[in-house]
């Protein structure tokens, strides 16, 4: 029997299922008169904004690593926006979408996803960060939390945090050489362990 039929779905169902599913052909860009958080970038910060984009109602607005401090802080204070909660950072390696021939292509994007508490209002900010000075200044004293989460993009990209409190590894071992989540890392393996083969027996 078909598994929708099973599940009691009627052919109306199936047709809201696909409508709701359905991927959006493309992203739209972010409008400064609809969009408060790149209005106050674009004010205080003229020329740091490199791309925006609307896609499925979330909104990313990609920036040069240089202002990164003083835009979250700006996100973070102004009662417009009150990014009070800094949800995750983490890192996209855009290696496989690099054109070879363009020597301006950024490699590294640090991405921090944005939460506030007052407004209810989610935004994903990225800064642009280059293979040859992969390294960016901490926003630990904007969020403190980001104190791991830096670690975290440290240990798996390579990504270096200036001013950072305690920049070291946190998953892999101190002595681990490269950074795993990178795209040129190599793929291997380690042997599985279990009871007849544990290391020190």
């Amino acid at each position: 029997m078909d598994y929708d039929v099973r599940l009691g779905l009627t052919p109306a169902d199936l047709q809201l299922r696909e409508i709701s599913t359905k991927r959006p052909d493309d992203w739209v860009d972010l409008n400064p008169d609809d969009c408060v958080e790149l209005r106050l970038i674009q004010e205080q910060f003229s020329g740091s904004v490199v791309q925006t984009r609307l896609f499925r109602g979330e909104k990313t607005i990609i920036i040069g690593k240089a202002n990164v401090v003083g835009v979250c802080k700006l996100l973070r204070d102004s009662a417009e926006t009150n990014y009070n909660y800094l949800s995750d950072i983490t890192c996209f390696d855009r290696l496989d979408l690099i054109d070879e021939d363009d020597e301006d292509e950024i490699r590294f994007e640090v991405i921090y996803n944005l939460y506030s508490m007052g407004t209810f209002q989610r935004l994903r900010l990225k800064a642009q960060v280059s293979e040859d000075d992969a390294a960016i200044d901490t926003v630990e004293g904007v969020w403190p939390n980001a104190n791991w989460n830096e670690r975290e993009v440290y240990d798996m990209f390579g990504i270096s945090f200036n001013n950072h409190s305690d920049l070291r590894r946190i998953l892999m071992p101190d002595d681990w050489v490269g950074h795993p989540l990178r795209k040129d890392f190599p793929l291997g393996g380690e042997e599985i362990e279990f009871s007849h083969n544990v290391r020190g027996q």
